[in-house]
């Protein structure tokens, strides 16, 4: 069986150390290098979609979370508060107490709606240590979080764009979706008009997709939609998630001027398309068995010179493709360095003929190589490189 932990030491993509402590991982340039590509591809998807990006600190005072909600329902998953003087600081459990400040920051009108709110923001769980493990159970976690602040009659246009969002993003990276779940409270909760409207939102947006229900799987401020992945183990985690909230608007007091100049509270749609990060590539690690696409693989193009001879052309194409993740290899026999690079998606083999007329031996991964000139090679790999065309 694939496991990350061993793959992602083996591909020098994280690793761990008991000075840190558990659930802390270390990402290194090739995870690092992997990582940027997937948040930046996430950041432009989102910004083309209408989102603003912020920056919010990960931590704040204990009255925070106890108006969101978040004290009274997920204490013992956070942190030890932090004294500070008379107050106590608490780093967050989550990145939405934060985003409804900022919505609340500045006066707001319909005409600021609806406000889509995005970061890649860190949170921290006080996970205990006999369930961590590599990067699916972590301690400190960088979301992929967004909060969209609208007006009731644009909930479900809303949702729907999100929809779509996580489908490009999840095909992008490869991401086969096992189910859609729709998690809604107990069945023998108490009747509550907030929580029935969220509950028929969520199921108006997804009529005409297949979807199985979970009771009892709910935040405790609302339903959601959950997007369900399964790793090669068969074991179920949730990938993406919608939910909709009456509770927290409520709670920081939070309003809009409609077009009539009346106060409105907003609806606030909780998103994340990715999840974690480290959830994230903990699934794609394994999933792609290391081989992943071009576009985020941790090196992107390998150049091998076929002796001491075509060293000199070879750093000459690597500093050519100095926008891509290139690597040169020069140690060992030929035929080796090519098995080795099975999981890079593109090998450039420079051998005397090469050298000599400017061209490469360009082989992508899982196709037969093909002689090409030196910008025919590099438009190819950019090509397949750019998640965006």
């Amino acid at each position: 069986m694939i496991d990350h932990r061993q793959l992602g030491r083996e591909l020098d993509l994280f690793d761990s150390d008991p000075l840190i402590g558990a659930g802390l991982p270390l990402w290194l340039p090739a995870g690092a290098a992997a990582r940027h590509a997937v948040e930046e591809y996430i950041r432009e998807a989102e910004r083309r979609a209408g989102y603003r990006h912020v920056y919010s600190p990960p931590l704040g005072r204990e009255e925070l979370y106890e108006r969101s909600g978040h004290w009274a329902h997920f204490a013992e998953d956070m942190f030890a508060p932090i004294p500070d003087g008379g107050e106590e600081l608490v780093l967050r459990p989550s990145l939405c107490p934060h985003h409804c400040l900022i919505f609340g920051a500045r006066g707001r009108s319909y005409r600021d709606l609806p406000l889509r709110i995005a970061e890649l923001g860190g949170m921290y769980r006080a996970e205990r240590s006999g369930v961590l493990g590599g990067l699916q159970r972590v301690r400190a976690i960088g979301l992929n979080d967004a909060h969209i602040f609208c007006a009731l009659d644009q909930v479900g246009a809303e949702i729907s764009g999100v929809l779509e969002l996580m489908r490009a993003a999840h095909a992008a990276l490869g991401v086969q979706v096992a189910r859609i779940r729709l998690s809604s409270r107990d069945r023998g909760a108490p009747r509550d008009e907030d929580w029935v409207r969220a509950e028929a939102m969520l199921r108006d947006a997804l009529a005409g997709l297949s979807y199985v229900e979970g009771p009892g799987e709910a935040a405790f401020y609302g339903p959601k939609i959950d997007v369900q992945i399964v790793d090669p183990a068969g074991r179920e985690s949730t990938l993406a998630t919608i939910q909709v909230d009456f509770h927290q608007p409520a709670a920081f007091d939070l309003s809009y001027v409609d077009s009539g100049g009346e106060r409105k509270r907003p609806v606030l749609i909780h998103r994340s398309v990715l999840g974690s990060m480290e959830r994230l590539f903990g699934h794609l690690i394994e999933v792609h068995n290391g081989a992943c696409p071009a576009w985020y693989a941790p090196v992107q193009l390998a150049v091998l010179p076929v002796g001491a001879a075509e060293v000199g052309a070879a750093q000459r194409f690597a500093g050519a493709a100095g926008d891509l993740r290139v690597e040169v290899r020069v140690d060992g026999s030929l035929g080796a360095r090519v098995r080795d690079a099975w999981r890079v998606p593109f090998v450039a083999v420079i051998g005397p003929r090469e050298a000599g007329s400017g061209d490469v031996s360009l082989r992508p991964r899982g196709e037969e190589p093909a002689v090409l000139p030196v910008p025919e090679a590099l438009a190819r790999i950019r090509a397949a490189a750019d998640p965006m065309s």
